[in-house]
């Protein structure tokens, strides 16, 4: 009777969520909703400059925040505090499911006290990830109109899937997982905690699947026709290596998340000689679960430094504040410090051989530095050129066709893009100002320099971390006062490095919104930018609020414990009550 009902539930829950799809759709995207822009309209815009539009009088006072640096700095804010749940997600779902695995297999019931516990956890930073993540993809309409007309048919694509496929595969078995402790068999449960895991998983894929096109854009081509990206091969995009590389990276990332966050509430239990026996199975679990993953952040970095050294140079010359070209293989800088203006490195402490290792897979191959990258940008710049002045000319009209003479000029046509922020006739640049143009290529090297050595040397601390951890559990050692509070101080680390690593993803692509195909400052909307500065400062009161609630509500439970009781009840002794001895055959 129990799992009729169950079944009917589902069905019910399914059948709602597959109305919301078609009411939301029918709501922002039928045909009342949308406001229909010609190809003619797309070539005029692009012949006059997007950076050139102005709005009323009434926003004039916030003229000097700029449209696109408030555009920038709201979607950074928000994905970063949307970044701040979404490892402790991965990693706490394959961690939980691990655990039910070993319940399943054994039948002891502290496993699965264990599971009900992190599972809680889990369950609060899911819906906090979840509220925060939703109003991200609506700003790609609101702040970024011109970027999702201009490449929506295949941006939409992997950020859909993700919605039918992932989120709701993830969300429908959350319920489940919460619910059907007493409805499912042990099994079924199991599989159930699984699929919730592989969600979280195929939600973060394809989300980095549509991120990192705008790294490395394949599968597409522009139709002068529509004066659009259009998908050419889905495949190209779903299996592009710099897909691959980041997915793969920044899962591991997550696990090492979930890892250290686990081991820092388990050493907080066992200092309190609170849940102790639960509390060193967990961290034992963390210990191995975290050591595996914090060796493949490392093994797996190496690979998306290989695949921005073939697709992003600039990307890797500045993280590097490698200015010149050096003899192959190229040095690998410990330490230095960048200067902008003298465009050197001071005090650099190198490594032979390591970056071109890393960056070129070989000893022969050179890594370019910044100025020769400037050098050829300038000349991408001038021979994009004709071919932008062909579009402004021909663009948009039914029958338009690419001569064959534009076709090498039109893979440039996107640097040429670059001088809309500096005049908008850009046919008549001056070579200052292709000069100029080509500078903007070069993103903020200091922070990309320090940026990247922060992450590097958290990676390599939490190898050592876990290696300490996994050793000390394997010879029943990890009560050891020193290292649990080493743990518990070692909490906030994985998020600082995550964040880090975002920054060096997205600041190092700039000035790009699409590298090499479409400048950031073409893609955002014509609002003015008071509008934008007021959902902005929504947005951080909101998610600052949320940041905190999620605080606090992990911390109440977590103070609570598995079983639900508080770590000192009015009243009662300060003193730990006695616990049983550590019995590793239950």
């Amino acid at each position: 009777m129990a799992r009729r009902r169950l079944r009917r539930e589902l069905a019910a829950a399914i059948f709602f969520k597959i109305a919301a799809i078609f009411l939301l759709w029918f709501w922002f995207f039928g045909p009342a909703q949308r406001v229909h822009v010609t190809p003619a309209d797309m070539a005029a815009a692009l012949a006059r400059g997007r950076s050139r539009i102005k709005h009323s009088k009434a926003s004039l006072m916030f003229d000097h925040l700029d449209v696109v640096t408030l555009s920038r700095l709201q979607f950074a804010l928000t994905a970063l505090y949307h970044f701040l749940f979404v490892p402790l997600t991965l990693g706490l779902s394959l961690i939980i499911a691990i655990m039910e695995s070993v319940y399943v297999m054994t039948g002891r019931e502290i496993w699965r006290d264990a599971v009900k516990f992190w599972g809680t956890l889990f369950g609060i930073n899911f819906v906090m990830g979840v509220a925060t993540g939703v109003t991200m993809e609506f700003q790609f309409g609101t702040n970024w109109a011109y970027y999702s007309h201009y490449v929506g048919d295949i941006f939409g694509a992997p950020l859909a899937i993700e919605g039918l496929m992932a989120f709701f595969l993830e969300a429908t078995f959350v319920g489940l997982f919460f619910f059907g402790w007493d409805r499912l068999t042990k099994v079924q449960h199991l599989i159930v905690t699984w699929c919730v895991a592989l969600g979280s998983n195929f939600s973060a894929l394809w989300i980095l699947i549509a991120n990192a096109w705008m790294s490395n854009p394949v599968g597409a081509a522009f139709n002068p026709q529509t004066m659009r990206m259009e998908l050419t091969s889905f495949l190209e995009v779903m299996f592009n290596p710099v897909a691959q590389s980041k997915f793969v990276h920044t899962v591991s990332a997550g696990y090492v998340t979930g890892a250290v966050f686990v081991m820092s509430v388990g050493a907080y239990y066992i200092l309190r000689q609170r849940h102790v026996d639960i509390a060193r199975r967990s961290l034992t679990v963390a210990a191995s679960f975290g050591l595996a993953s914090a060796l493949s952040v490392v093994v797996l970095g190496d690979e998306s430094g290989y695949t921005a050294g073939e697709n992003q140079k600039m990307k890797i010359a500045a993280i590097e504040a490698m200015w010149e070209t050096e003899p192959a293989p190229a040095s690998f800088t410990l330490f230095g410090l960048p200067d902008l203006k003298t465009q050197t490195t001071k005090y650099e402490v190198t490594v032979p051989y390591v970056l071109g290792l890393i960056a070129t897979r070989s000893l022969d191959k050179p890594v370019e530095g910044i100025k020769p990258l400037v050098e050829r940008n300038e000349e991408r710049i001038r021979h994009g050129l004709p071919a932008y002045k062909w579009l402004t000319e021909q663009g948009g009209r039914p029958n338009a066709r690419v001569p064959a003479e534009l076709e090498d000029s039109m893979r440039d046509a996107g640097y040429a893009l670059l001088l809309k922020r500096i005049r908008g006739d850009i046919e008549n640049a001056t070579p200052q100002q292709i000069h100029e143009a080509a500078l903007s290529t070069i993103p903020d090297v200091p922070v990309l320099f320090w940026s990247f050595r922060i992450m590097v040397a958290l990676g390599f601390y939490f190898i050592a971390l876990f290696a300490v951890a996994f050793y000390l559990s394997s010879r029943r050692r990890c009560g050891r006062p020193w290292f649990l509070r080493l743990c518990m101080l070692s909490l906030p680390l994985p998020w600082i490095a995550a964040e880090l690593g975002w920054i060096v993803a997205e600041y190092g692509r700039q000035p790009w919104i699409i590298d090499g195909v479409m400048p950031t400052f073409l893609g955002v909307s014509g609002v003015p930018a008071s509008n934008v500065l007021a959902s902005l400062l929504a947005f951080v009161v909101f998610y600052t609020a949320l940041a905190v609630v999620d605080v606090a509500l992990l911390a109440k439970y977590i103070r609570k414990g598995p079983h639900g009781e508080e770590a000192h009840a009015p009243g009662a002794s300060a003193l730990p009550e006695a616990q049983p001895a550590y019995d590793a055959s239950r």
